[in-house]
């Protein structure tokens, strides 16, 4: 297939200018029309991707928001959940922007977090080199359980039914299986900066600080297929894969898009998009349309055709 003939965004139909400051992360809302950003200047805002209209800016936490989670198809979509270098974990309330709880517990900044499918937990990984769960309907601040395998920060986390899915500096990647009490360990060798199942939940898909994406099986792990040819060395890269599962997608560190056919491990297309890192690229839950952000505080939306 041509490159041309390829159902992946390639056409900029947004560019804005976000944040003061790197952007960290961003996620889509549950349909796709809408998004929040997590920057370096503390806030959170909501956005209208396709006509860059600001919605809301959130304020509360006292330094970095590194993630923003909200919760999946079908779970209330009334609320979100940030973390940020302050140690905290806030759940907001989209319409009034006021957070209606606050969790305490880490003893580091959080770097990453994700609900559980109904909305009613939260993992969260901080620098700390420990995975906390939260009960969202509790009043209580303090963590449900606290998973302590980890031996440096812990960069990424995921709940998948019973699943926490985990990525640390120590260089591996964790699945909890919090209702049996089994912990899978899978050694990649290089500090993990992201790690996410695909659809299917049969492949974890993981960034490493070696300028590697790998595939791993989750059943038994091995190593399925790498990709190569982006650059990550240094920043806190995440990687993920089209709505299909059959493209991977990363940000690079010389500000280019990268993408690979999943099967092949072929690099297909190169997107020059940013200024600095691609910190994060978001794929669209229906549409082959993404979102990137950078260390250049833009945030861009990608089509596959144009606007």
């Amino acid at each position: 297939m041509k490159d041309g003939e390829l159902p992946l965004p390639k056409h900029q139909i947004q560019v804005l200018r976000a944040h003061k400051g790197p952007i960290h992360s961003a996620s889509y809302s549950q349909d796709g029309n809408y998004c929040l950003t997590a920057g370096a200047d503390r806030t959170v805002r909501l956005w209208n991707p396709e006509t860059g209209l600001l919605l809301k800016t959130y304020e509360g936490h006292g330094k970095d928001v590194f993630d923003v989670a909200i919760p999946r198809a079908g779970a209330d979509n009334s609320r979100f959940a940030t973390c940020s270098g302050d140690r905290a974990v806030y759940i907001w309330d989209v319409g009034t922007g006021k957070p209606i709880r606050r969790f305490t517990g880490h003893d580091q900044r959080v770097n990453a977090i994700s609900f559980n499918k109904d909305a009613t937990v939260i993992a969260s990984g901080s620098y700390d080199a420990r995975v906390r769960l939260w009960d969202c309907r509790s009043n209580s601040r303090y963590p449900i359980q606290t998973l302590e395998d980890p031996k440096d920060s812990v960069e990424s986390v995921q709940i998948c039914d019973s699943e926490i899915l985990s990525g640390s500096v120590d260089g591996c990647i964790r699945i909890h299986d919090v209702r049996m009490g089994e912990l899978i360990t899978d050694k990649v060798g290089h500090p993990v900066s992201s790690a996410t199942f695909s659809a299917d939940k049969n492949c974890v898909l993981v960034s490493s600080l070696d300028s590697t994406i790998r595939l791993f099986d989750k059943e038994n792990g091995e190593l399925l297929n790498a990709y190569t040819g982006h650059t990550h060395v240094q920043y806190r890269l995440s990687s993920c894969l089209s709505n299909t599962d059959a493209y991977v997608i990363s940000g690079s560190e010389d500000g280019r898009i990268c993408m690979w056919d999943l099967v092949e491990g072929t690099m297909i297309r190169s997107l020059q998009a940013h200024e600095g890192a691609v910190t994060s690229v978001i794929y669209h839950p229906l549409a082959d349309k993404m979102l990137s952000t950078g260390t250049d505080g833009t945030l861009k939306a990608w089509a596959s055709q144009k606007a």
